[in-house]
């Protein structure tokens, strides 16, 4: 059964939809709310061998987000995941001693599927797609990240509003 829109009376230009909507794509609003997930609310974790990272993204997040959390180790950055509610990991790739795709992996196999991950990368680092979309990678930066670069992704992945 089709349901007339009222819209396709106005003409063309501000109709956008091909065909008439079907009943069934119209779920009941109780049922969508229920499956709507809220925006993610969790901290902003690095993975850096220095602080300064760190430090520039808790400035461009101000006041507006959660705790950032800083650590060089990749048991520790899971822990902290498994832990505390993280909404974003930023793995730059060069730390030593860290694969960025296992720790990746660990965070999603432990129930942070919602968390996002990014590969902050190098001009030296040779980065895997295939890796990468197995692990449950989310994008890459490179580095040097640029202001507008991060906070575009930071905006993106975090919800934030304009």
């Amino acid at each position: 059964a089709r349901v007339p829109d009222r819209r396709a009376a106005a003409g063309p230009s501000s109709y956008r939809r091909r065909h008439p909507r079907l009943i069934d794509d119209m779920p009941d609003p109780a049922r969508y709310e229920a499956q709507r997930q809220a925006p993610p609310s969790g901290a902003v974790l690095i993975i850096d061998s220095g602080g300064a990272f760190r430090d520039n993204v808790a400035k461009v997040l101000g006041a507006r987000r959660g705790p950032v959390e800083w650590t060089d180790s990749a048991p520790t950055a899971v822990r902290l995941c498994d832990e505390t509610p993280v909404s974003l990991v930023m793995i730059n790739t060069s730390v030593p001693g860290v694969d960025p795709y296992a720790v990746c992996g660990k965070i999603k196999a432990q129930g942070g599927g919602r968390t996002a991950v990014v590969l902050l990368v190098g001009p030296a680092f040779h980065y895997d797609s295939a890796r990468a979309r197995d692990a449950g990678v989310r994008g890459l930066l490179d580095k040097p990240v640029a202001e507008r670069h991060l906070v575009a992704a930071l905006h993106k992945l975090l919800s934030l509003p304009g």
